[in-house]
Protein backbone atom coordinates (compact mmCIF):
# COMPACT_ATOMS: atom_id res chain seq x y z
CA UNK A 1 0.00 0.00 0.00
CA UNK A 2 1.10 3.68 -0.45
CA UNK A 3 -0.16 6.75 1.13
CA UNK A 4 -0.54 9.51 -1.46
CA UNK A 5 0.97 12.73 -0.93
CA UNK A 6 -1.21 15.28 1.04
CA UNK A 7 -1.26 18.85 -0.12
CA UNK A 8 1.92 19.45 1.67
CA UNK A 9 2.80 15.73 3.21
CA UNK A 10 4.90 12.71 2.16
CA UNK A 11 4.27 9.05 3.68
CA UNK A 12 6.68 6.28 3.84
CA UNK A 13 6.13 2.42 5.82
CA UNK A 14 8.93 3.18 8.64
CA UNK A 15 10.85 0.14 9.28
CA UNK A 16 13.76 -1.18 11.51
CA UNK A 17 15.84 1.26 9.77
CA UNK A 18 14.00 3.91 11.14
CA UNK A 19 15.14 3.63 14.47
CA UNK A 20 16.69 6.87 14.33
CA UNK A 21 13.66 8.73 13.21
CA UNK A 22 11.69 7.03 16.38
CA UNK A 23 14.12 8.18 19.04
CA UNK A 24 14.44 11.20 17.36
CA UNK A 25 10.80 12.35 17.85
CA UNK A 26 10.72 10.34 21.73
CA UNK A 27 13.33 12.89 22.86
CA UNK A 28 10.99 15.88 23.48
CA UNK A 29 9.27 15.57 27.28
CA UNK A 30 5.94 17.41 26.05
CA UNK A 31 5.78 15.33 22.89
CA UNK A 32 5.88 12.17 25.81
CA UNK A 33 3.62 13.96 28.35
CA UNK A 34 0.20 12.10 27.24
CA UNK A 35 2.40 8.69 26.04
CA UNK A 36 3.93 8.15 29.51
CA UNK A 37 4.17 11.32 31.12
CA UNK A 38 7.22 12.81 29.79
CA UNK A 39 9.44 9.91 30.12
CA UNK A 40 11.76 9.96 27.17
CA UNK A 41 12.82 6.87 25.26
CA UNK A 42 16.22 5.45 25.25
CA UNK A 43 17.44 4.32 22.35
CA UNK A 44 17.65 0.54 23.93
CA UNK A 45 13.76 0.69 24.08
CA UNK A 46 13.45 1.39 20.84
CA UNK A 47 15.26 -1.41 19.79
CA UNK A 48 13.98 -4.20 22.27
CA UNK A 49 10.38 -3.02 22.75
CA UNK A 50 8.81 -0.60 19.88
CA UNK A 51 10.57 -2.18 16.49
CA UNK A 52 9.94 -5.84 18.10
CA UNK A 53 6.39 -4.53 18.74
CA UNK A 54 6.16 -2.38 15.25
CA UNK A 55 7.27 -5.41 13.29
CA UNK A 56 4.41 -7.77 15.06
CA UNK A 57 1.82 -5.60 13.53
CA UNK A 58 3.43 -4.23 10.61
CA UNK A 59 1.94 -5.00 6.83
CA UNK A 60 2.76 -3.04 4.69
CA UNK A 61 0.03 -4.66 2.13
CA UNK A 62 -2.37 -4.09 4.67
CA UNK A 63 -1.11 -0.73 5.20
CA UNK A 64 -0.65 -1.53 9.10
CA UNK A 65 2.35 -0.36 10.83
CA UNK A 66 3.62 3.50 11.19
CA UNK A 67 3.63 6.25 8.33
CA UNK A 68 6.55 8.22 8.48
CA UNK A 69 5.72 12.29 7.81
CA UNK A 70 7.86 14.67 6.09
CA UNK A 71 7.20 18.01 4.28
CA UNK A 72 7.05 17.08 0.71
CA UNK A 73 8.82 20.47 0.02
CA UNK A 74 11.80 21.62 2.60
CA UNK A 75 10.63 24.52 4.73
CA UNK A 76 12.76 26.49 6.87
CA UNK A 77 10.57 26.38 9.49
CA UNK A 78 11.66 23.34 10.67
CA UNK A 79 15.05 21.74 10.96
CA UNK A 80 14.34 18.99 8.62
CA UNK A 81 11.42 17.72 6.77
CA UNK A 82 10.59 14.57 9.12
CA UNK A 83 7.84 16.19 11.23
CA UNK A 84 6.03 12.75 12.91
CA UNK A 85 4.11 9.67 12.51
CA UNK A 86 0.78 7.81 12.11
CA UNK A 87 0.20 4.39 13.24
CA UNK A 88 -2.28 1.79 11.87
CA UNK A 89 -2.89 -1.23 13.30
CA UNK A 90 -6.08 -3.56 14.16
CA UNK A 91 -7.62 -2.33 17.43
CA UNK A 92 -7.33 -5.07 20.50
CA UNK A 93 -4.03 -5.91 18.10
CA UNK A 94 -2.55 -7.33 21.68
CA UNK A 95 -5.43 -8.81 22.60
CA UNK A 96 -6.74 -13.24 22.07
CA UNK A 97 -9.65 -10.78 19.82
CA UNK A 98 -8.33 -8.29 17.49
CA UNK A 99 -10.46 -6.23 15.56
CA UNK A 100 -9.48 -6.44 12.06
CA UNK A 101 -12.31 -4.46 10.85
CA UNK A 102 -11.96 -1.87 13.07
CA UNK A 103 -8.15 0.18 12.55
CA UNK A 104 -6.96 1.71 15.33
CA UNK A 105 -5.02 5.63 14.29
CA UNK A 106 -2.47 7.05 16.38
CA UNK A 107 -0.14 9.81 15.93
CA UNK A 108 2.62 11.61 17.30
CA UNK A 109 4.49 14.99 16.08
CA UNK A 110 7.20 17.20 16.87
CA UNK A 111 6.10 19.88 19.23
CA UNK A 112 7.06 22.44 16.37
CA UNK A 113 5.00 21.24 14.27
CA UNK A 114 1.86 21.58 16.56
CA UNK A 115 -1.22 23.56 15.98
CA UNK A 116 -0.20 23.95 12.10
CA UNK A 117 -2.56 21.43 10.37
CA UNK A 118 -0.10 18.85 9.81
CA UNK A 119 -1.67 15.81 11.92
CA UNK A 120 -5.27 16.02 11.09
CA UNK A 121 -3.72 16.75 7.17
CA UNK A 122 -1.24 13.13 7.57
CA UNK A 123 -4.05 11.35 9.56
CA UNK A 124 -6.54 12.10 7.13
CA UNK A 125 -4.85 11.08 4.27
CA UNK A 126 -3.82 7.75 5.91
CA UNK A 127 -7.61 7.43 6.99
CA UNK A 128 -8.31 7.56 3.85
CA UNK A 129 -6.30 5.65 2.13
CA UNK A 130 -6.17 2.34 4.73
CA UNK A 131 -10.73 2.26 4.69
CA UNK A 132 -10.63 2.40 1.39
CA UNK A 133 -10.78 -1.96 1.49
CA UNK A 134 -14.34 -2.95 2.17
CA UNK A 135 -12.92 -5.21 4.93
CA UNK A 136 -12.41 -1.78 6.88
CA UNK A 137 -15.95 -0.40 8.56
CA UNK A 138 -14.71 1.42 11.31
CA UNK A 139 -11.41 3.45 12.33
CA UNK A 140 -10.86 3.97 16.28
CA UNK A 141 -8.28 6.55 18.26
CA UNK A 142 -7.49 6.43 21.89
CA UNK A 143 -6.32 9.32 24.03
CA UNK A 144 -6.11 10.79 27.29
CA UNK A 145 -8.66 12.18 28.70
CA UNK A 146 -7.44 15.51 28.66
CA UNK A 147 -4.89 14.95 25.65
CA UNK A 148 -7.00 17.82 23.86
CA UNK A 149 -4.92 17.95 21.01
CA UNK A 150 -5.19 14.83 20.14
CA UNK A 151 -8.97 14.59 20.82
CA UNK A 152 -9.88 17.74 18.34
CA UNK A 153 -7.81 15.76 15.40
CA UNK A 154 -10.22 12.75 16.13
CA UNK A 155 -13.07 14.63 15.95
CA UNK A 156 -11.76 16.59 12.88
CA UNK A 157 -11.41 13.32 10.82
CA UNK A 158 -15.23 12.86 11.88
CA UNK A 159 -14.77 10.32 14.66
CA UNK A 160 -17.31 10.72 17.89
CA UNK A 161 -16.61 9.89 21.60
CA UNK A 162 -17.71 6.75 22.04
CA UNK A 163 -16.39 5.53 25.81
CA UNK A 164 -14.28 6.04 28.29
CA UNK A 165 -12.54 3.28 30.29
CA UNK A 166 -9.48 0.92 30.94
CA UNK A 167 -7.57 0.01 27.75
CA UNK A 168 -5.57 -2.97 27.92
CA UNK A 169 -2.01 -3.17 27.09
CA UNK A 170 1.34 -5.55 27.30
CA UNK A 171 3.29 -2.45 27.85
CA UNK A 172 0.78 -1.22 30.86
CA UNK A 173 -2.96 -0.44 31.10
CA UNK A 174 -3.82 3.19 30.66
CA UNK A 175 -7.70 4.98 31.53
CA UNK A 176 -8.26 6.48 28.18
CA UNK A 177 -11.12 7.33 26.17
CA UNK A 178 -12.48 5.58 22.80
CA UNK A 179 -13.06 7.79 19.70
CA UNK A 180 -14.40 5.89 16.97
CA UNK A 181 -16.03 6.71 13.02
CA UNK A 182 -18.06 4.20 11.61
CA UNK A 183 -17.73 4.35 7.63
Amino acid sequence: MKIPNSDRLTFQFMTRNDADALFELDQDTEVMKFINGGKMTSMEDILSVSLPRLESYADETEGWGIWKVSLKTPCDDFSSDYLGWVLVRPMDFFTDQPQYHNLELGWRFKRATWGKGFGTEAAKAVMEAVSADEKITTVSALAIENNHGSINIMKKLGMTFLKKEVHRDPLGDMELVFYQKVL
